[in-house]
């Protein structure tokens, strides 16, 4: 036990993909006709009632575009020159027409969903984002919404989810031929590398408003005397306990962690504990001792282990399944982004702050206010797909460690970033399983 002490401060194991269908997020689309701001100037002196686009008529305001800003650069607008800020501004504009060209779309094929499915994906989202009702709304009044612009979004983006999977639905499943060759082309996908996949419990002294029971180190240490007791039970359900007991977004999924290669163990843990998780002793079924780590603790337990790299073929478990879904989800990515392309082309859009750019190119000062930092730009490498479209490989026992970092929480209403409605073209398919 004595390998997994002194374990490293930071950890951060990012989970990779498919590149999503549409950067749609349910609880992201949040910027398109909610609520009103305050006052009659924003940020740059703008007028929020000012319009800043039109899509075949219907109106998107500069309170919705700032709003994103805001969001997109997480309390930092202030420090951006004038400059800047009307990049953002446009760059989070194109995002605002696309989304409504899309619903707008919908909405012609009859895809709204009804007042009810909008209150199960409310609750649905509610219930697993591990908060409490009151810190819940809390973050959804941080992202300036309220419980009726809250509910237009998550009806906005039920609509264009739908839209998607009935755009997308046309593409049929790949012949084994083509699956055979698709093996045969990418040898180095299918290699389960030297690892092991994990679970664990998580227990929070702090009181870090996610959820969790224990406030601080003396009710920490109790309620992993008691866990501890529980897991050490013949016959104990290890995933139920996580559900049970985890203060981490991970019992979600019954403490699971995922498969993590040796090498992806000593880059985002470092080699001691590394070493200890490849150590003979954590063997599949073992459980850790607590062990402190970024201020939390820790019950980790040993899911399964793979001792060297193993070449698998197309008759191991998933290897045809994640195949075959790796290759209908970039036909729908592709599929779904050329729809988008022509329903562009189809809209009539009005631009007007890009106007204003173009007849006012000398106004905007590059100079940035004293002390400013550079604001965070939006990463569209990280958008996140639509609920239910499954973008994203298997976790199989292919070359992949598709895994989620042991404090990570499930995505909160707030959301950090605008994206734009279609994400780029689909990666290479030999970087889907990484």
């Amino acid at each position: 036990m004595d390998k997994f002490k002194g374990v490293i401060s930071s950890v951060q194991i990012n989970r990779k993909g498919l590149v999503a269908l549409l950067s749609v997020t349910l609880t992201a689309l949040i910027f398109t006709a909610c609520g009103n701001q305050a006052g009659n100037t924003g940020p740059g002196g703008v007028d929020p009632n000012e319009t800043a686009a039109k899509v075949n008529g219907k109106i998107i305001k500069m309170e919705d575009v700032d709003r994103a800003v805001k969001q997109q650069a997480q309390g930092q607008e202030t420090k951006m020159s004038p400059l800047e800020l009307a990049g953002a501004r446009l760059q989070v504009l194109d995002t605002l027409i696309q989304q409504e060209v899309m619903y707008q779309k919908a909405e012609k094929e009859n895809l709204v969903p009804s007042d009810e499915d909008v209150t199960g994906e409310i609750n649905k989202q509610k219930q697993g984002s591990g908060l409490s009702a009151d810190e819940f709304d809390k973050q959804m009044k941080a992202a300036g919404l309220d419980e009726k612009s809250y509910r237009e979004n998550i009806k906005r983006g039920l609509a264009i989810q739908k839209l998607v999977d009935k755009v997308t639905s046309r593409i049929e499943t790949p012949k084994d031929a083509e699956i055979e060759q698709f093996f045969k082309s990418n040898p180095d996908m299918f290699v389960k590398k030297r690892g092991v996949r994990l679970a664990a419990i998580v227990v929070d002294p702090s009181n870090s408003g996610e959820g969790d029971v224990t406030r601080n180190a003396q009710e920490a240490d109790q309620r992993l005397k008691e866990i501890m007791e529980k897991v050490s039970m013949p016959g104990s359900d290890f995933a139920a306990l996580a559900r049970e007991y985890s203060e981490d977004g991970s019992k979600l999924q019954g403490g699971d962690l995922g498969y993590i290669s040796e090498q992806e163990l000593k880059q985002n843990f470092g080699e001691q504990i590394a070493a200890g998780f490849m150590s003979a002793d954590f063997s599949q079924g073992k459980i850790t001792a607590p062990i402190p780590f970024q201020g939390k603790r820790y019950i980790f337990k040993c899911e399964d282990k793979v001792e060297k790299d193993e070449n698998l073929t197309l008759e191991s478990p998933d290897v045809r399944p994640q195949i075959n879904k790796l290759l209908v989800d970039n036909r729908k990515q592709l599929l779904a982004m050329s729809y988008q392309a022509i329903a562009m082309n189809e809209a009539k859009i009005e631009n007007f702050l890009a106007k204003k750019v173009v007849d006012n190119p000398n106004e905007l000062s590059g100079a940035r206010p004293a002390g400013a930092v550079t604001p965070p730009t939006a990463d569209n490498s990280n958008a996140a797909a639509p609920a239910n479209t499954n973008s994203g490989a298997s976790n199989s026992n292919a070359n992949t460690s598709a895994t989620k970092p042991a404090n990570a929480s499930t995505p909160k209403p707030a959301a950090t970033a605008a994206k734009p409605a279609a994400t780029p073209a689909a990666k290479p398919a030999a970087t889907a399983n990484k």
